[in-house]
């Protein structure tokens, strides 16, 4: 999760600061495994408009998604709340010669201009927000006309996150059409899983 949760920003981005380092070692984090960055390739590609498309990665973490697309012809810009995964981020991406761009800043509220994206990206940050209505707003407000909206999220063993069922309940107050996809592959994440975890897409 790359939001603001129920504490202050500095709070939290501290905390992902802390974890920069280690955060790429969990398989689906750093995308390390090719069977596994493989699988990701596999479930984004089908939903994304053709290259050059733009992608707003909102909670971008170390990168590893972004430089993923990018890889593959996206005009990508990630946001995160940390500063030091921005900065490994920024080292992924020029170690893979691709042109992601990242920059520090609250998923609650991105920065860039309204209408400005193809796609927004989002990753295991809906369910931390403290209001999860108000920033699936501001990131549908970063599409422009006909973008798509992927959400990834779960409802995990902890009983943290969100259910699927819930995450659609939001998405549509606000589009028409939202999509579930079960993401119970156990290639997506390096290993099997116990929990619910999917993929919410919405075109306009």
């Amino acid at each position: 999760m790359r939001g603001t949760g129920s504490v202050g920003a500095m709070d939290v981005s501290a905390y992902w600061d802390a974890q920069a380092d280690i955060f790429d070692a969990e398989p689906d984090h750093g995308l390390r495994d090719p069977a596994v960055r493989s699988a990701w390739s596999a479930l984004l590609g089908p939903l994304l408009p053709p290259t050059p498309a733009t992608v707003a990665d909102v909670g971008s973490g170390t990168g590893s998604l972004a430089v993923l697309l990018a890889g593959a012809g996206y005009r990508v810009q990630g946001l995160d709340i940390s500063a030091r995964m921005v900065d490994v981020a920024r080292a992924k991406a020029a170690d893979a010669g691709v042109d992601a761009t990242f920059r520090t800043g609250d998923a609650a509220r991105p920065p860039w201009p309204a209408g400005t994206f193809d796609v927004v990206l989002v990753r295991h940050v809906l369910w931390a927000m403290p209001d999860a209505d108000a920033a699936l707003a501001a990131w549908l407000d970063l599409l422009a006309p006909g973008g798509r909206l992927l959400l990834i999220e779960g409802r995990w063993h902890t009983g943290a996150g969100l259910t699927a069922a819930s995450a659609t309940e939001l998405v549509r107050r606000h589009r028409a059409h939202a999509d579930v996809t079960v993401l119970d592959d156990a290639q997506l994440w390096g290993g099997p899983i116990a929990d619910e975890r999917y993929l919410v897409a919405s075109t306009a």
